[in-house]
């Protein structure tokens, strides 16, 4: 801990006396599109003095490097993002942005996505963007510590890293310029464009310590192309492997075998011996491939064609707590020592993009049509029905399929005109028409089906559920059964203006506004945003936005239903749970309140100001303000005499909890930004660049949604929107996160240091107030030493987490009753693995 802070307290002095600009930081990266003068939402070169060029969130033909942009935009490298080590793409931005944080779930199936926080607002209220073209969603929704909106956000580790060029992100809403979900922002992922070169690396490293397997790996290469006259084709491919790993306390449960009260011999000489291995929570096992490609061929002076394409394919496998000898849902004859539950997906992804840009009469033009689909196949290995009794499956092919397409068209133009200002107008006009579908496939029966078995003498050691029902359905799993099946579609059909106007040479003002048609319930809306900067000097400057925002209820936040089986907390305890998640619309959910969601309503506000002190030493700060009504979430577990009824009148047993979505809460999110960005260039001692990102944010719940009447009176410990849900948005993500990093290139080394401080976060796992969990604050660190061994050869080494840092820990959370040992570490805000090593070899040619 005293090591880590004497690491940001140097960087700390080191960023006052020395100097770096940002843009010359990001300058080193690929040029991000070939043309002088950018079409909308395309990025730019890089300018004379190496000033990385954007124009994400700001539309129109002037090019601007990031201190000069009216609005607060941060600029990645594709290597920054490679060498962070172990961390996937997404976790990878978490680790370089300070206001993006990632919510570590740990619980079996819902580890596969887990949810980026952007500002304190969840994965559906930041838009993604690749090559200025919006990113398809994933089919999987999210729904465990930290987001349960159930929205199906966009995967970033499905986007392949080896072919990332750079990343634009736009810290502020833009959902009146490209649509309803950039209300927190935007990243815009360009790929590489380069017409020549190969890349190749491979990477292979260890977690210090844990269970399971530690050990990773991933191998990509790249190579670029000329094509035609003035073209390229860049295309690459990677493969990934990571074990699945956790690090859970032991079990306190000691009667794991055998009657929990009376033990024979035989069962207490098995407690005994027992390894007390409650649970295997924490990271999947994940093997996967990608492949992808981006391409522009010009087939005249004024017109280009271009395409690109991403294709992948994911297998994960993610542990579960264990199911006890004894449980109610376990035989000896097929699990004699218990069994740990694994959850199988399967997914294919792919987006193909093809377009043409170009020039007519001086209004630039982007014409384009984007397909993209996600696929993710749910199984499971080593789990029971154990209704179906002893002789029941082992494994299940199928429990559930989803899938989402969307097709998106878009048509855009602009250009400059004279109007007598002290610079020209900037006109920019677009259109989009948008498909979306949202379909989910019912899987096995016997994956969800009541077989009624009831346990018979010899089943278990002691017979200790003699005479009683066994559980329903595939343990730990999401089951779909064909009532809950959805297929659901909407067109959108929208279109903006944006205009950039110069009243003064230092001042610029921007404007736009955006009309957007539902074909569902949603309807029409119109959004705005207001936008300025003033050059003070040549040196400073302040900027601000206002606008508005508007987010229609995603597809699967309408039609999705799964029936969940697996555990859940009730009063502070781990219980096995039985939970139907019902259909908003279904006669289940309108029997307990349930109704139509209506789309959610934002107004931001944004103040901050730009201080190039020199062309090497920046300093901007940026403050802001979001509010969100009518906050669409998914209630807590429900439980009583009237929610019991109701699932009598539909189909079920009755002992099921049920949650549906609701529009639940208004919400307000305040903080702050600030990066500091330096370079020195020491001359035979290297250059150093250095680097100091901050973000603040709190978000407060405003109003809270009556409970229904039709609920009745819940059952002790059951609240409609309790504390747990509260706290995944109020509380849930550290307030305060410090990102402070240093580059030092001296040939032929190059040593990067990043140090992370993540502020303490409370926990609220249940609705009592005594089983509140606080974390504290941990800093984090990160090395990569890189030697270039030749011009075609580099080699490196490092560790993220290189003190193995973990967040703090709570025994307690073990729990008497399951025998499982439960969280060890909560919804941790940074992955509680531990430190990792790795090396790796890189080759350019």
């Amino acid at each position: 801990m005293k090591l880590n802070r004497n690491l940001a307290v140097l960087a700390g002095v080191a960023l006052g006396a020395l100097a770096q600009s940002v843009a010359v930081h990001a300058a080193e990266a690929p040029a991000a599109a070939p043309e002088a003068t950018a079409p909308a939402d395309a990025a730019a070169p890089a300018d004379s003095d190496g000033g990385a060029i954007v124009v994400t969130g700001l539309r129109g033909v002037e090019l601007r490097s990031i201190t000069k942009s009216p609005a607060p935009i941060d600029v990645l490298r594709g290597d920054q993002v490679n060498s962070i080590g172990r961390a996937e793409f997404g976790e990878a931005l978490t680790k370089l942005l300070p206001s993006f944080n990632f919510v570590t779930n740990q619980a079996g199936v819902t580890s596969i996505v887990r949810p980026i926080t952007n500002r304190g607002l969840g994965p559906a209220y930041t838009l993604v963007l690749v090559n200025g073209k919006r990113r398809h969603n994933s089919a999987s929704i999210t729904a465990g510590s930290g987001d349960n909106s159930g929205v199906n956000p966009v995967d970033y580790d499905l986007i392949p890293a080896g072919l990332v060029g750079t990343i634009q992100v736009l810290k502020d809403s833009a959902a009146a310029q490209y649509g309803s979900d950039a209300v927190a922002g935007v990243v815009n992922v360009k790929l590489n464009d380069s017409d020549h070169g190969v890349n190749a690396s491979v990477t292979g490293g260890s977690l210090y310590e844990g269970n399971g397997s530690l050990q990773s790996w991933k191998a990509q290469a790249d190579a670029g192309f000329k094509l035609g006259n003035g073209g390229f084709l860049h295309v690459s491919g990677d493969v990934r492997h990571r074990g699945q790993a956790w690090w859970n306390f032991p079990a306190t449960n000691l009667a794991f075998y055998g009657s929990p009260t009376a033990p024979s011999a035989a069962a207490q000489a098995k407690n005994a011996a027992w390894n007390k291995d409650g649970a295997h929570n924490g990271d999947p096992k994940i093997n996967a491939w990608n492949i992808a490609y981006n391409a522009r061929l010009p087939i005249s002076d004024s017109t280009t064609l271009y395409s690109f394409g991403t294709y992948g394919h994911r297998e994960s496998a993610a542990g579960n707590n264990v199911r006890r000898e004894n449980s109610k849902a376990s035989f000896d004859v097929l699990f004699p020592n218990g069994y740990h539950p694994v959850n199988n997906i399967a997914e294919n992804d792919y987006q193909v993009v093809v377009g043409a840009d170009g020039d007519a009469g001086g209004w630039k033009w982007d014409l384009s049509t984007t397909y993209g689909r996600n696929r993710a196949h749910h199984s499971s290995d080593l789990t029971l029905n154990p209704s179906l009794g002893p002789t029941g499956p082992t494994h299940f092919d199928n429990l559930a399929t989803y899938i989402f397409d969307q097709w998106t068209t878009n048509a855009d133009v602009t250009k400059a005109l004279d109007v007598g200002l002290a610079k020209p107008l900037q006109v920019s006009l677009g259109a989009e028409y948008r498909r979306d579908q949202f379909k989910t496939l019912a899987g096995d029966a016997d994956g969800y089906r009541n077989g009624g078995y009831v346990y018979k003498a010899g089943d278990q050691l002691d017979d200790p559920n003699l005479g009683q029902l066994a559980l329903v359905g595939a343990q730990s799993s999401f089951t779909i059964r064909p009532g809950e099946q959805a297929n659901i579609s909407r067109n959108v059909l929208a279109g903006y203006v944006d205009l950039g106007i110069y009243p003064l040479d230092q001042w610029y003002i921007g404007a736009a506004g955006r009309v957007e048609h539902y074909s569902d319930a949603s309807g029409t809306t119109v959004g705005g945003k207001f936008n300025t900067r003033f050059d003070i000097t040549d040196h400073f400057a302040l900027r601000g936005t206002v606008g508005t925002g508007f987010r229609a209820p995603s597809l699967s936040q309408i039609g999705y239903a799964q029936t969940d089986n697996r555990t859940a907390i009730v009063g502070g305890v781990i219980v096995p749970s039985l939970s139907v998640l019902a259909l908003n619309t279904s006669p289940l959910a309108r029997a307990l309140g349930a109704a139509d969601l209506k789309p959610e309503k934002s107004v931001n506000f944004g103040i901050g100001a730009v201080w190039e002190i020199s062309p090497s030493f920046s300093i901007t700060a940026d403050g802001y303000q979001v509010t969100v009504k009518n906050r669409i979430i998914r209630s807590s577990n429900l439980a009583g005499a009237n929610v019991t009824a109701a699932l009598i009148a539909n189909g079920y047993t009755g002992t099921e909890f049920v949650t549906y979505f609701a529009n639940a809460l208004d919400t307000r999110s305040r903080g702050v930004d600030v990066v500091v960005e330096a370079r020195h260039n020491f001359g035979d001692l290297g250059k150093l660049n250095l680097s100091a990102s901050f973000n603040y944010n709190e978000t407060a719940i405003r109003r809270l949604a009556d409970t229904p009447a039709a609920l009745g009176t819940l059952r002790s410990g059951f609240v409609f929107f309790g504390r747990d849900r509260q706290g995944e948005l109020s509380v849930g993500n550290p307030k305060t996160k410090l990102v402070v990093s240093a580059n030092w290139s001296i040939k032929p080394f190059e040593i990067n240091v990043q140090t992370t401080r993540y502020g303490k976060l409370t926990y609220w796992r249940s609705q009592l107030e005594t089983q509140d969990r606080v974390y504290g604050a941990k800093w984090i660190t990160d090395i990569d030493v890189g030697l270039n061994v030749s011009r075609f050869a580099k080699l490196s080494f490092g560790a993220a987490n290189v003190f193995a840092v973990r967040p703090d820990a709570y025994p307690e959370l073990g729990d008497p009753n399951t025998g499982s040992s439960g969280f060890v570490y909560g919804p941790s805000p940074f992955a509680p693995s531990g430190g990792y090593y790795y090396g790796r070899i890189g080759l350019s040619f």
